[in-house]
């Protein structure tokens, strides 16, 4: 239980000092935020609970797949704010269109015997 802890700990302090740094400048803010922290994060904490290198490897390979539509949010939610929508209702949307586009991702490799 402790680890579990630990673990959630360290990565919310990692999100809240992102949104931090994005205060004071979006330029930083999004050069952290665009690290895989996440992900090493995950690598790491999958390995040290399993030990197991043939797991992470496979999740670093679903990883590199599914960036691809997640790239949709970054695309969708600017070009709506741009044009005068609502924040929530344009964050809205933008997880709507990237949801489409992880759907559309998974029936892409299934069809071309991509195994995950």
């Amino acid at each position: 239980m402790l680890y579990t802890g630990i673990k959630v700990l360290v990565t919310a302090v990692l999100v809240v000092a992102i949104s931090e740094v994005a205060k004071r400048s979006t330029l930083f803010g999004g050069i952290l935020a665009s690290l895989p922290i996440t992900s090493l994060l995950a690598f790491i904490w999958l390995y040290g609970e399993t030990g197991d290198a043939a797991k992470v490897a496979s999740l670093s390979y679903s990883i590199f797949w599914y960036v691809l539509p997640s790239l949709v949010l970054f695309i969708v939610l600017p070009l709506l704010l741009a044009r005068g929508f609502d924040f929530w209702l344009s964050l809205a949307i933008a997880c709507a269109a990237t949801f489409a586009a992880y759907a559309l991702m998974s029936q892409l490799l299934a069809r071309f015997g991509v195994a995950l």
